[in-house]
């Protein structure tokens, strides 16, 4: 989960629409008492926070996320008309992964999104049946034998790993392992795999199709 926590009604309602149109699964709120009282930090992927809140401004709510064991780690981007190297030197001095000024372009932003998901990504061995992916060597094995991936290959096999039974939409795919937004052409996913599976031999039967949606991949025993 995405949580946006940003007042200006207009600016949440466009983020919101942005992440939906790339894949993503996210909740917009317009104050931080909101925010922290929807909050399930086991379930948080990423948090975008503007500064200039009603109430408890953004770089509290930053603290408070930062000071507490079970939010520690989230990645937090702020975004915000505070745009002065002083301003962006601030925010990351206290703990931000990310700082983008307003106004932005959606491209840029869903761009910075993708980066900071790829980078708190967790690398240990991801492992299915006869399946084993190293994310750290970029390595592939079947049975002990190792596959030869391309690096769109590779991305799109471990994403699919990281959600093991749950259904991914061909636009998130694309979006997280392309940097396509909504309405793209999704063929392109649709090839790799196929690429993917034939390489997989046996093992690419654990990549199923969804009719209408797009792809999940089964765990194997």
């Amino acid at each position: 989960m995405i949580y946006v926590v940003e007042d200006d009604k207009s600016i949440r309602e466009l983020v919101a629409y942005a992440m939906d149109s790339a894949g993503y699964e996210a909740e917009t709120f317009g104050t931080a008492r909101s925010f922290f009282a929807a909050m399930n930090p086991s379930a948080a992927r990423l948090v975008i926070l503007d500064i200039m809140l009603p109430g408890e401004d953004g770089l509290t709510v930053l603290s408070r996320l930062r000071s507490a064991p079970e939010t520690a780690q989230i990645p937090v981007i702020i975004m915000s008309a505070l745009g002065t190297e002083r301003d962006k030197v601030h925010g990351l001095d206290l703990g931000a992964d990310d700082y983008i000024a307003k106004p932005f372009g959606i491209k840029e932003f869903l761009a910075r999104v993708r980066a900071q998901l790829r980078r708190h990504e967790p690398k240990a061995l991801l492992t299915s049946g006869r399946l084993r992916l190293h994310p750290a060597g970029r390595k592939v094995e079947v049975g002990g034998q190792e596959i030869s991936l391309t690096a769109k290959e590779f991305e799109l096999l471990e994403y699919l790993m990281r959600r093991v039974g749950v259904a991914v939409r061909r636009e998130e795919l694309l979006g997280v392992v392309w940097g396509y937004s909504g309405g793209e052409e999704t063929r392109t996913v649709d090839v790799h795999i196929r690429s993917l599976r034939s390489k997989l031999g046996a093992s690419g039967n654990a990549i199923e199709t969804v009719r209408g949606v797009g792809y999940r991949m089964e765990k194997q025993l």
